[in-house]
Parts: C-alpha cells; sequence; structure tokens
C-alpha cells in the first residue's frame, strides 16, 4: 500500500506544474525544430538526393528533444534524480550506441541509396526512450505520433511537392567499343527531360568492357520522361550491351 501511495505521488509531481511547463517548452522547441528540418530536408529533396524531408525532420527534431531535456536536469524524475548521479553520460552512450546500429541499416547501392530513414527512426526512438526515461511523458508520446506520422504520410507529401527526381544509370559497352559517344548521350537525357548531373560521371573497363555511372537529373520547370521511356533510348544507344536504371533515392 505504501509503494502504491508513493507511486501515485511520483506521478502527481511529475504532471503538476512546473514539470508540465517544461513539457510544454519541449514540445514547442521540437515543433520549431520538425517544421526546420523538414525545410532543409525538402530542399535536399527536391534535388533528388537520397536524405529526404523524413530523414532532416527525424534527426531535427530527435536532436532537439535531447538537447532540451538536458537543460532541465532537476526537473527529471519529478526531482527525484539521486545525488551524485550524472544520466547525462548514460544519454550520451545511448545515443552513440544506436547511432552505430543505424549505420549499419544505411545500403549504397551504385549510386543508389537506401535505409537513411529507416536509420533515422531508430535513433528517435532512442530520443523517445530517453524522454520516457527521465520522466518528459508528454514529449515523448508527441515524439512517437510525429515520428510515425512521417514514417507513414512524409513520402506521400514529398511526391506532392515539386521535386527534381534523379536516376542512377549504368551502361556496360560491348566488348572492345571504346568510343561511347557521350555527347549523343547527353542529348537523350537532355530530350527526355534530364541533365547528366556534374561530377557524378565515373568510367571504369574490367575484362576488356567500359562502364559509365552516371545520375541524371531532371531539368527543371520541364517534364520528365519516365524510366521505362529512358529505357527505349538507351537500348538504341551504340555499342551498349547492358544498362541498369534505378531511381537514386531512398
Amino acid at each position: 500500500m505504501r509503494s502504491a501511495v508513493s507511486a501515485f505521488s511520483l506521478v502527481d509531481e511529475t504532471w503538476l506544474l512546473p514539470g508540465v511547463a517544461i513539457n510544454l517548452i519541449l514540445v514547442l522547441n521540437m515543433l520549431g525544430a520538425l517544421v526546420l528540418g523538414l525545410l532543409v530536408g525538402y530542399e535536399r529533396s527536391y534535388h533528388g538526393r537520397a536524405a529526404g524531408m523524413r530523414t532532416y525532420g527525424m534527426v531535427c527534431m530527435a536532436s532537439c528533444a535531447l538537447t532540451v531535456l538536458c537543460i532541465y536536469p532537476q526537473y527529471w524524475l519529478g526531482e527525484h534524480t539521486p545525488a551524485g548521479v550524472d544520466p547525462t553520460r548514460v544519454i550520451q552512450g545511448i545515443v552513440t550506441g544506436i547511432g552505430f546500429l543505424g549505420a549499419g541499416l544505411i545500403m549504397k547501392d551504385g549510386m543508389s541509396i537506401s535505409g537513411l530513414t529507416t536509420a533515422a527512426s531508430i535513433w528517435a526512438s532512442s530520443a523517445i526512450g530517453v524522454l520516457v526515461g527521465v520522466g518528459f511523458y508528454g514529449a515523448a508520446v508527441l515524439l512517437s505520433l510525429i515520428s510515425a506520422g512521417l514514417m507513414m504520410w512524409g513520402a506521400k507529401l514529398e511526391s506532392r511537392l515539386p521535386s527534381r527526381p534523379a536516376i542512377a544509370i549504368v551502361l556496360r559497352f560491348a566488348p572492345g567499343f571504346v568510343r561511347p559517344h557521350e555527347a549523343k548521350l547527353r542529348q537523350i537525357a537532355r530530350e527526355r527531360g534530364y541533365v547528366i548531373a556534374g561530377g557524378s560521371f565515373t568510367v571504369s573497363f574490367d575484362q576488356g568492357q567500359l562502364e559509365w555511372r552516371f545520375v541524371a537529373v531532371a531539368v527543371e520547370g520541364q517534364k520528365s520522361a519516365r524510366i521505362s521511356d529512358m529505357a527505349d533510348e538507351l537500348t538504341q544507344l551504340e555499342g551498349v550491351v547492358k544498362f541498369q536504371m534505378a531511381h537514386a533515392r531512398n
């Protein structure tokens, strides 16, 4: 009975002011960080980069939550933090460890990257666990709801916004064919509403076959062709015996 009374007392202290006020401050800061993260992420998404709005939004929001909660250690667990204990070291270890775990989920296949949003969501979940652990329950619930919402509907929001999609292309030429027509390739891309991104061109030579890798980015203000349409043109390109195309996104 006495333990039950102590538990209710702890809940009351946690949710009474200033506990509620601190949760509200944390929530407002998280929302502000989310908006700014989405803004920066949209710029990357617009230019066809792998990390987009969802990734930037979750990382920015979770980082803000961890930063703000460290400013108010006196309110952790309803002012029941044991004396001489520094939980910030524990938080630092958790965030670092989860970062390595998330890195293992990021996969790179040529110029296409996948797993960035999943890695960001795992890192955000560590922030949710820290918030619950220190007693900031309201902020933890909100961070959970927003993160889940971004995972479910963030991609739909990105697809409705103007963007410049990018396509990763790999061309393998016939053995002995060493003079591909780069100008013709750029012309095909331009006619289909794409331009070959500067600095993305890589050339390799293996077992007598030449291979080109590059990224084609949609031209702003023009309607870009579908991958299937681009494929029809590449099949007619002189010397090409094999090609691979994929969206250079996560």
